[in-house]
């Protein structure tokens, strides 16, 4: 997919996406550090019937930064003003790690704007060693001291699609602006308990994937948000850890299709 840049309607920052097909909206939102590529396999088959929309975050590939010290209510308020520019609501979003907190943010946030809601490996309500842990993670980034093979060693196998995907990883991890990672970082690592008390707010078909070897986007916490949603659901992928979108690619594509399939709110109540 080629990369296109436009404004924000609302700041006038600029934000980059790639897009393809024709159909019902669906955009998709990347992890910390990544950009709209690392879609790329659901944005190749959902665009048979979709109109796929994969979004660099701010401060990643070719969109804006956020100003530094926002916090996830500043990342959705900024996908807000990405959908109201591109005239696309109601959608149905799918987001990956720190794009799962921003989708679940939106969707209690503007439940008249989201179709659908999936959330991949998703943080949710952290206990307190975890917590401690990737604030002090995100304290290393800010300061220049964060490194490559911690992450990458906890995300990836050592299989030929994993050492694979970890290349692939690697080289975006390398790619990002510094300082647009340290403040999405920071968001992360502060996020997972912004909306969590809000949850069963969520009115719109929900789904929690996960892989059952992340130790931080753990299965307990796909279910545990899924059971808080009325129309929730949770999945887990046996021998995937974080990076599930592009180690099980087909796996990740066929959930989402069912989630693609089952009725909107208004759907239903028709």
């Amino acid at each position: 997919m080629t990369s296109t840049i436009l404004q924000l309607s609302e700041t006038g920052q600029a934000f980059a996406f790639r897009e393809r097909g024709q159909g019902a909206p669906v955009l998709l939102l990347h992890g910390v550090g990544m950009q709209s590529a690392a879609w790329d396999p659901q944005a190749e088959e959902l665009s048979h019937t979709y109109r796929v929309i994969a979004l660099d975050l701010p401060g990643h590939g070719g969109s804006a930064p956020v100003p530094a010290g926002s916090e996830l209510p500043d990342f959705v308020s900024w996908l807000h003003d990405v959908i109201r520019t591109l005239k696309i609501g109601p959608v149905s979003i799918a987001g990956h790690s720190m794009g799962a907190l921003i989708t679940a943010g939106f969707a209690i946030s503007h439940p008249e704007m989201t179709a659908r809601a999936a959330l991949l490996n998703g943080v949710f309500c952290r206990d307190a060693a975890a917590r401690a842990g990737v604030v002090a993670r995100a304290a290393d980034i800010r300061a220049g001291k964060g490194d490559l093979e911690t992450p990458l060693a906890r995300w990836f196998g050592d299989s030929a699609t994993d050492i694979s995907a970890r290349n692939l990883v690697a080289g975006w991890l390398r790619e990002v602006d510094p300082s647009g990672y340290a403040t999405a970082y920071s968001a992360f690592a502060r996020g997972d308990a912004t909306y969590a008390d809000r949850f069963s707010e969520i009115a719109c078909s929900f789904l929690a994937i996960t892989g059952d070897g992340d130790p931080n986007s753990t299965p307990a916490m796909s279910q545990a948000m899924a059971a808080q949603v009325q129309d929730g659901r949770a999945v887990t992928i046996t021998g995937h850890r974080h990076m599930v979108n592009l180690t099980a690619p087909d796996l990740v594509t066929s959930h989402l299709r069912d989630w693609l399939n089952s009725p909107t709110q208004l759907e239903a109540l028709s």
